[in-house]
């Protein structure tokens, strides 16, 4: 009986992490960088990508606020704006042209958005159509790649296909990662789909999303230089999180919810960047 129910947990695991087939062609941008080798080779210096606007060319500097919850506003160098995982309740300050959402939680999304915002992106699909969205908006390239959900809080629910959508955005040549509200842990054909990833926007709550060892399985999977965590609730779990991490990234917090990034300004070796706010 146990053996059988294992067998069970396991073709379930597996169901919950098939990715949509038709996204298993990589993409032509953000393509992964072979070179990156997540900072093994180099000696563990701290990081220095908040860089003062003088110090680069304007046209290279991402802007990225923490708003809350699972929203980050955007601002590219041409001053397009997205908010991810835009909802009812935590808002940026500013209209952003660009909304992206998820479903998993009313938290994540609403179906009464401001009727300025431009580009108003669903990454849930309808009729048992998984959504699939390629846009550019000036500097900005964004698509999505689509995982599945569980029905409810927790580890109970039925799966939802293609109900969740990480959105990788490409501004002035750096790939940003929206992981949403990801309840399983990626496969090759989701990686391939991704390509590759300079920051990660990681969902590090433990529970609601994925437990802490997934979490770090996927990050690590991705390899990404940098991952800022979203969706903690409070400093408990971020501090849970951020122990675990710290023993393979190095760990720095910033002063404000708002950071400057640029490709060239990246950290030497993989570090997690503590935006205020929870």
């Amino acid at each position: 009986m146990m053996r059988g129910h294992a067998v069970i947990l396991a073709l379930a695991a597996t169901i919950l992490a098939t990715p949509l087939a038709a996204q298993e062609m990589e993409p032509e941008r953000c393509p992964r960088l072979v070179a990156w080798n997540g900072g093994a080779e180099l000696r563990p210096t701290p990081a220095s990508y908040v860089i003062p606007v003088q110090a680069e060319a304007a046209g290279d500097l991402v802007t990225l606020t923490f708003v809350g919850h699972a929203t980050f506003l955007i601002e590219s160098p041409a001053s397009v704006t997205i908010a991810t995982d835009y909802n009812g309740v935590v808002r940026p300050s500013v209209v952003p042209r660009i909304a992206t959402m998820n479903r998993a939680h009313t938290t994540h999304y609403t179906l009464y958005p401001d009727p300025a915002i431009e580009y108003v992106l669903h990454g849930w699909g309808e009729n048992g159509v998984p959504a699939e969205h390629e846009l550019t908006v000036d500097d900005v390239w964004l698509r999505n790649v689509t995982t599945n959900i569980r029905g409810g809080f927790g580890m109970s629910g039925t799966i939802q296909r293609d109900m969740n959508s990480m959105f990788v955005f490409e501004v002035a040549g750096l790939c940003i990662l929206h992981l949403g509200h990801l309840h399983h842990e990626l496969t090759d054909a989701h990686l391939k789909a991704l390509g590759r990833i300079d920051v990660i926007l990681a969902p590090v709550d433990g529970g609601y999303t994925l437990n802490i060892d997934d979490m770090i399985g996927v990050l690590d999977a991705i390899n990404a230089p940098l991952v800022i965590p979203m969706h903690y609730f409070n400093g408990t779990s971020l501090a849970r999180f951020l122990a675990r991490l710290g023993e393979t990234y190095a760990i720095e917090r910033n002063a404000t919810p708002t950071v400057q990034l640029s490709r060239s300004s990246l950290p030497p070796m993989r570090t997690v960047l503590v935006l205020p706010g929870f």
